[in-house]
């Protein structure tokens, strides 16, 4: 099990510039770099490959960036820029070396409003046929996909384990996989350890993040069970930090982060990687 950070935490939008970044998340201790990568022109994947190595680290992770206009349960204009766009996104994988495409790969973040289920049950068609054309190929490209669940207030279409599984089944891609989230999770499970045994062999990835997106272990979540369960299932994948700061406005909008959660986001990343060093590995 590989420890990671999301550059969220640090900047946005993460640039071939924002390599910098990475020796003092080797300094740290940190073992993978999770990119989100917000438009594909902002980074040259050669250029980063070449520092993540000179740097002894490793990009585990490509986020997915989903804005309005990419949306695969939108119009279809929408659904054809998002499709475009995560498949641009495999492209630099393969240069980054990165294994996994990860995040709400299903619809634009923040669309979240009640509708009829005879739209609802059309809407998942929609995205069954979108991710079946994105997972075949992903396939071809040596890939994966991980489908995270987001939480109410973020999106109405996919909230809870069960939801991601059932999107996994009918898409029927071995490049399909489960992406759960500590804070999401806290929201919308009645029990986290339970979500994790239940995704079982097909959780591809873990965000470790505080109740609060503050720092993991400062919080009120049972990070016990939550290591029982990683373990209980065999867990190989990468544990990453996803947690926001006031300090990067843009994000900070974005996932409603009024306040400052820490006294500095160092601590989040020092104090979580240590805590999760004791709690996971």
């Amino acid at each position: 099990m590989r420890l990671g950070i999301n550059s969220f935490l640090f900047t946005s939008p993460f640039t071939t510039k924002s390599t910098a970044l990475f020796r003092q998340f080797k300094k740290w201790g940190f073992d993978t770099v999770e990119i989100p990568v917000e438009d594909p022109s902002h980074i040259d994947p050669a250029r980063v490959k070449a520092d993540l190595d000179k740097s002894g680290l490793v990009c585990g992770t490509v986020c997915a960036c989903m804005g309005p206009d990419r949306d695969l349960r939108g119009n279809a204009t929408q659904q054809r820029t998002g499709l475009s766009y995560m498949k641009e996104l495999i492209d630099q994988m393969v240069v980054l070396d990165c294994p996994k495409l990860i995040g709400p790969v299903y619809s634009a973040v923040g669309r979240a409003d009640a509708v009829p289920a005879k739209e609802q049950k059309q809407q998942w068609s929609t995205v069954v046929k979108n991710l079946k054309d994105l997972c075949k190929y992903a396939e071809k490209k040596g890939k994966l996909v991980c489908l995270e669940p987001l939480n109410r207030f973020e999106t109405d279409f996919i909230n809870t384990c069960d939801q991601g599984l059932k999107m996994i089944r009918d898409v029927g891609s071995p490049a399909l996989k489960l992406h759960l989230d500590t804070f999401h999770m806290n929201i919308e499970e009645k029990n986290q350890a339970k979500a994790i045994r239940k995704a079982g062999k097909l959780l591809g990835h873990f965000h470790a993040c505080g109740s609060d997106r503050g720092t993991p272990g400062s919080d009120h979540i049972d990070w016990k069970s939550i290591a029982s369960a990683l373990k209980g299932i065999g867990y190989k994948g990468d544990v990453v930090i996803e947690s926001f700061t006031t300090d990067v406005k843009v994000i900070a909008r974005a996932a409603a982060i009024w306040r400052r959660i820490e006294p500095t986001r160092d601590e989040i990343a020092v104090k979580g990687l240590r805590f999760l060093k004791r709690t996971l590995v």
